[in-house]
């Protein structure tokens, strides 16, 4: 991944963008220029989000009431949620987010 939008996975990993999620209660952001570290103080894992466009997207998880509508808010057009479709199906299946109850 670059500074650009984030690469699309091939054959894309499922990940449902009506639902809603939120950043793990244990992982921390921390926002640089190229986008983004995330560290997960379970896992101690270290995620790169390696663009701004998915901080945003990221960022906007919490007070959304979709993947969808994180997206749209953050600016990404419907030609682009599949990329970040994937890249929030990897954010979820490494446990940097997680779906929200209820």
């Amino acid at each position: 991944m670059s500074t650009k939008a984030p690469s699309p996975i091939a054959g894309g990993p499922s990940f449902d963008l009506d639902a809603a999620w939120d950043l793990h209660p244990r992982v921390e952001i921390r926002p640089e220029r190229f986008g983004a570290l995330l560290y997960s103080f379970d896992t101690r894992r270290l995620s790169f989000l390696r663009s701004r466009e998915l901080l945003a997207v990221v960022q906007q998880l919490g007070r959304s009431a979709s993947a969808r509508e994180a997206c749209a808010a953050a600016g990404v057009g419907e030609a682009e949620l599949p990329t970040y479709r994937a890249a929030l199906a990897r954010l979820a299946e490494t446990q940097m987010i997680t779906a929200r109850e209820g």
